[in-house]
């Protein structure tokens, strides 16, 4: 069962940091928050020092002080365990707990998240201070919960310490028992890469043609998650001893390189994510790129916090400026702007929206990373803007719990997401696809859900959804297959596309079907395959009266059984006339192939031709400005029109619907402002 946040009315809060204001500033600045409809603080995730200022030697007088002016004013509490910034005097003394670059050089002190999750010293470290802080918090009522670190994999991704090494050598030995069995596994009789001692296995170093062996990588990548996890297992596992039941456990984030749904199901109570779509506007970006979809493809990231935890929270939602003082330049949020990000959150399934930062640091790293209020810590509009979201927030306060309603998902696993990561061919394809499927789903008001694929999925899982599209399923297990194919025949429809099921668990190559385990699913096999070059012309399918754009990669399929329909056609090339579009009829449901990579139009097509595009044209009539979606509970729908054009925009209502901000019934055309959200009751 999917975990999820669960709050009784949607809730505001914001990052604090009291370690780098005046003490004579808590109290106003608590009450000030107070005022403007905040009812939850983080803090101390990177105040490791405030706890241990020399090893061994714990305090508290500091954050009991400022615990003492929450608990005053009324405000509640998520506290930071914080390990993500290890102070000074644990990297001096033991420089075996920091994380290093491929090439063995060591991550210093400076900045964060420089340590790595093997070091049995850190791991010694964290047990420490998060005991202690434990045992002197979690039971204090003043604080509702925990978050683990601070944005696991945010910064670095990537280890290469001895520590990761040693521990490295321990993963593989419990995964392939025998030096024999990891050979074969990695293909290491290619460039003698045979290994005759588990000393001679190391992470990924840096080799003469700046090239590893990509059956290691997999691997390599498959462990930097198990390790993440272990390390924020470990914590969890120490504050379920000693906190109250009452006070939840989270992280902040979603980040590369970490199976997210595992960090949850073995660790957490929900997922909280960070999200900044100001990025998208940042000085290196062009804004112009509007098929990128600018900030409205935040929407992106939160559908897949929403395929962890249906309902969740967002730790930090953008309130300023984002830039550093050595990189990273993006404006002020226009009015509007903060409104529309955190409606943005709330649609996708955030029931909590806490604010980063209270006021803009006025030193440090980030001193151009603003918060609601500026250095002059005066009231801004800014801050008029959160008043609003909090007025805003009530009026549709019953929303928290309400579910997310999507017409098809996107089939996502981790070991493909990773796949395509050193894989060039898998990344071309796979980015296209996914920006393709994404933007279609957008620009056609179409809502759509990730669906991860996990040791537990079930049946019913896929059962929600009328449509399933797997893109490209380079790695297809029968455990995975299995799945689909049981989908189809219930009566499901399923759409793959080029590059599947040619590659095992490993990521050696078949020697069998090209499709591989797709074959019993989609009844096809290949015939020949090909990337388009720079200089070629775009290939396309013909498909009824349909030309359908075949971007990026062609495979051309060999139909294997009688039950397969040949759908559409090659229209260039020298497999001109081939067929690269099919359908196999499956038990009561039908699988589709296709020969190539999903752009924005070719997804918009199949959306059509499979029937689940634009579910809301019977409510309304939006320009593809805007987003829709509907969350629903208890019977009730809410539908969120959400207008990221840069100018005003005009929506036709089909139905009487009430408008919950204005408390009033509305039909007919009616204006949204730039930004402006609308929430309607159905």
């Amino acid at each position: 069962m999917a975990k999820s946040i669960n709050l009784e009315n949607l809730t505001m809060g914001v990052c604090y940091y009291p370690e780098q204001w005046d003490r004579s500033l808590w109290e106003s600045d608590l009450k000030h928050m107070l005022d403007s409809g905040i009812r939850a603080v983080r803090i101390a995730e990177f105040a490791w020092n405030k706890f241990e200022p020399v090893e061994g030697r714990f305090t508290f007088e500091f954050f009991d002080a400022f615990l003492n002016a929450a608990r005053k004013c009324g405000m509640k509490v998520i506290l930071g365990t914080p390990t993500a910034t290890p102070p000074a005097w644990a990297a001096e003394n033991y420089p075996e707990i920091l994380n290093a670059r491929k090439d063995g050089v060591l991550y210093r002190h400076g900045a964060r998240r420089h340590y790595n999750y093997n070091s049995p010293k850190y791991i010694e470290l964290t047990k420490a201070v998060v005991e202690q802080m434990a045992e002197h918090y979690g039971h204090d009522d003043t604080v509702i919960g925990w978050q683990i670190d601070n944005e696991l994999n945010g910064q670095l991704d990537e280890f290469y310490s001895e520590s990761d090494t040693a521990a490295f050598r321990e993963f593989l030995k419990a995964k392939y028992v025998t030096l024999s069995a990891l050979n074969k596994a990695w293909g290491t009789a290619f460039w003698n890469q045979d290994y005759t001692d588990w000393k001679q296995v190391y992470v990924p170093r840096t080799t003469s043609e700046d090239s590893t062996n990509p059956h290691e990588v997999l691997d390599y990548i498959r462990f930097i998650s198990d390790s993440l996890c272990r390390y924020a297992g470990m914590q969890s596992r120490i504050l379920r001893s000693l906190i109250s039941p009452n006070q939840f456990i989270t992280t902040n984030g979603i980040f590369s390189n970490v199976d997210n749904h595992r960090l949850v199901r073995d660790s957490l109570d929900f997922i909280t994510y960070d999200s900044y779509p100001d990025f998208a506007y940042a000085l290196t970006a062009d804004p112009k790129h509007t098929d990128d979809l600018n900030d409205r493809k935040w929407s992106k990231h939160l559908t897949e916090v929403r395929s962890i935890c249906p309902n969740f929270g967002i730790m930090e939602q953008q309130s300023g400026a984002i830039g550093w003082n050595i990189s990273m330049e993006a404006p002020m949020p226009k009015p509007g702007q903060m409104t529309l990000w955190s409606m943005q959150s709330v649609a996708h399934g955030a029931d909590y929206v806490s604010f980063f930062r209270w006021r803009t640091s006025v030193m440090g790293t980030e001193i151009y990373w603003h918060g609601i209020l500026d250095y002059n810590n005066r009231d801004n509009r800014r801050l008029a803007e959160v008043r609003d979201i909090h007025g805003k927030f009530e009026k549709i306060r019953a929303v928290a719990g309400a579910e997310y309603r999507a017409s098809f998902a996107v089939v996502k696993e981790y070991d493909n997401v990773w796949d395509a990561q050193y894989d060039v061919w898998h990344k071309r394809v796979e980015e296209e696809s996914q920006k393709g499927w994404f933007n279609a789903s957008q620009l056609t008001h179409t809502p759509m859900d990730y669906l991860y694929i996990q040791e537990d999925t079930a049946l019913e899982d896929l059962r929600k959804y009328p449509l399933l599209v797997y893109p490209h399923a380079t790695i297809l297990k029968k455990q995975t297959a299995d799945l689909l194919k049981a989908y189809v025949q219930n009566g499901g429809t399923l759409l793959m596309g080029c590059r599947t099921g040619y590659k095992d668990e490993t990521g050696k190559c078949r020697m069998d079907y090209m499709t591989g385990a797709a074959a019993d699913i989609c009844g096809v096999d290949l015939s020949e395959y090909t990337f388009l070059g720079t200089g070629d012309d775009k290939i396309h399918v013909l498909w009824e009266n349909s030309t359908v754009e075949a971007a990026v990669f062609n495979d051309v399929l060999e139909p294997l059984r009688e039950t397969v329909e040949v759908l559409g056609v090659y229209d260039g090339s020298y497999y001109k006339g081939r067929p690269g579009l099919t359908v196999n009829k499956l038990g009561k449901g039908k699988a589709y192939y296709f020969g190539g990579a999903f752009s924005q139009e070719t997804a918009a097509l199949f959306l059509k031709k499979l029937g689940v595009a634009s579910p809301f044209s019977a409510l309304m009539d939006a320009p593809a400005e805007c987003e829709l979606s509907i969350r629903e509970k208890d019977g009730k729908r809410y539908l969120f029109v959400l207008n990221f054009a840069h100018r005003p925009v005009t929506v036709g209502l089909k139905q009487p619907m009430l408008d919950l901000f204005a408390d009033r019934r509305e039909e007919g055309k009616i204006e949204l402002k730039e930004f402006e959200t609308k929430v309607f009751l159905l």
